[in-house]
């Protein structure tokens, strides 16, 4: 059973936390029906997420093996047997699209797009330069996306822009450890890596670190949320912070490869997050 959870990734369901945005920013955090909605929405793309790690990991077991970290997962070090695994796997899908089903139509449909986007991805767009990073991305737009449809409120252009630009800041970071950590292997464990260059990728990282900070800037200063709250624009140094914070983890540390524990391991990262998450939440719900 340990090797099972192990499968399903858990410390990766970090990921999943971007479906409190729409809840968050629609200063609806302390309605408890909302809240309770958002909870199951973020259990169910758990499981969801899991279902699609432990497809992947069997598409992938092979080349995991000759990966210096990913050789230890559970498939690839041969704690668990693929048979049982593909089981466990049909079951969490199945789970997610009943459960997601009983909450809202829109939002089950949110959460099938989302399994089909990386049932594609698995299958081959990850393959592909740049397009695997966007495939990456479109999956946190959507379960942004599906926490608004699940409690019903507006889905705010603000909020997928800035979650496109972060997930793709992320994205090419995490590209830029795996073609500096595999050097030669590189692209044998993912091909498309044989088409980026550590130039390529810090110009990409560059790019869409500074718009993500212009983008949360003009949300913070010219949005109808900022226009109703006006200290909003006291987060962007929250913002700023961890982008620079994130980015010397990455270039002076050599992570990123594994954003999920960055953001559970590094506590000036967590500190500037937690302050963050308290001062949106305070300006917000004062009125």
């Amino acid at each position: 059973m340990t090797a099972l959870f192990q499968l399903m990734r858990p410390k990766q369901w970090t990921k999943n936390l971007v479906v409190f945005a729409g809840l968050v920013f629609s200063a609806n955090f302390f309605n408890p029906g909302m809240l309770i909605r958002v909870v199951q929405a973020f259990a169910i793309f758990c499981l969801a997420a899991g279902a699609i790690y432990i497809f992947n990991d069997i598409r992938d077991v092979e080349n995991d093996r000759r990966h210096p970290e990913k050789k230890h997962r559970p498939l690839a070090a041969r704690k668990i047997k693929p048979g049982m695994a593909t089981i466990a796997g049909v079951f969490l899908m199945t789970v997610s699209l009943i459960w997601g089903l009983a909450l809202s139509w829109m939002f089950a449909l949110a959460v099938v797009i989302y399994i089909l986007l990386n049932i594609a991805y698995t299958a081959g767009l990850k393959h592909l330069v740049i397009l695997d990073v966007f495939i990456i991305t479109a999956g946190f737009v959507l379960r942004a996306a599906a926490g608004a449809l699940v409690i019903a409120v507006p889905i705010s252009s603000w909020l997928l822009i800035v979650t496109t630009l972060i997930s793709l800041f992320l994205g090419f970071a995490k590209r830029r450890h795996e073609l500096i950590t595999l050097g030669d292997k590189a692209p044998k464990h993912r091909p498309s890596l044989e088409e980026y260059s550590p130039a390529l990728l810090d110009q990409f990282i560059g790019v869409v670190a500074s718009s993500t900070i212009i983008a949360y800037s003009l949300y913070a200063f010219t949005s109808e949320t900022a226009q109703a709250h006006h200290y909003l624009m006291l987060t962007v140094p929250f913002v700023i912070y961890g982008i620079l914070r994130y980015l010397y983890l990455v270039y002076q540390k050599n992570l990123g490869g594994a954003p999920e524990l960055i953001l559970l391991q590094d506590k000036y990262l967590i500190a500037d997050i937690v302050l963050w998450i308290l001062t949106v939440g305070f300006i917000l719900h004062r009125g």
